[in-house]
C-alpha cells in the first residue's frame, strides 16, 4: 500500500512542486525530509498513490525516487 512517495530534487525546484500538489487539490501533501539536499517527502492515500506518479513523471523537472 503507497502512502508516501520520497523523491530528491534541486532545491531551487520544491516551492514549484509544492504549488504543483496545491493545484491538485493536496492530491499529495509535499514536507521536506532534508531541504539542504531537496529529499522531499509526499504524503499520499492509496486512491492518489498512482495519480500523484503520473503528476511527477510530467513535471518539466529533473528528480529521482529516493
Amino acid at each position: 500500500m503507497c502512502e508516501e512517495i520520497l523523491i530528491r530534487l534541486d532545491v531551487k525546484h520544491i516551492n514549484y512542486l509544492n504549488r504543483i500538489m496545491e493545484g491538485y487539490e493536496y492530491f499529495g501533501v509535499v514536507t521536506t525530509v532534508k531541504d539542504s539536499t531537496g529529499v522531499l517527502r509526499i504524503r499520499v492515500t492509496p486512491d492518489t498513490c498512482k495519480e500523484v506518479q503520473e503528476i511527477l513523471a510530467n513535471l518539466p523537472i529533473d528528480f529521482d525516487y529516493v
